[in-house]
């Protein structure tokens, strides 16, 4: 019969004479680094959608705009409103100061609320 050696750094098998390696441990897990959601980043790229007279105001169903806040600020609604305004004129500012913008699919009538991924410009809305 063969005879098998056991020990705590290795083992070796005393038929082959050759020595096995000991067991591996888990290697500690590196903390994950912190990182700021990418909401607060002061420029980003958002897609931008007009619907009714926002629309017709900028000519165009949508657009991908790059938004910084002045200053270098995180992107806002308010920096997002500006930039359309200073865009696009009047017809325009008609709808940032009495529509809606819609940050991710929610209503935000803050301007200093951070822009997200998407954007809807919508035009004021009669009746009730």
């Amino acid at each position: 019969m063969a005879e098998t050696s056991t020990d705590a750094a290795a083992s070796t098998d005393v038929t082959a004479g050759a020595p096995t390696a000991p067991m591996a441990t888990a290697a500690e897990p590196t903390p994950a680094v912190p990182t700021a959601p990418e909401s607060t980043a002061p420029g980003r790229t958002v897609l931008v959608r007009y619907f009714a007279a926002a629309a017709e105001a900028a000519g165009l169903e949508e657009e991908l705009i790059e938004i910084t806040g002045d200053g270098g600020d995180a992107a806002t609604v308010g920096a997002l409103a500006d930039l359309l305004v200073a865009r696009y004129g009047p017809a325009m500012a008609r709808v940032a100061a009495n529509g809606s913008f819609l940050v991710d699919g929610v209503v935000r009538r803050d301007r200093a609320a951070l822009v997200g991924e998407q954007v809807d410009v919508l035009p004021p809305f009669a009746g009730g």
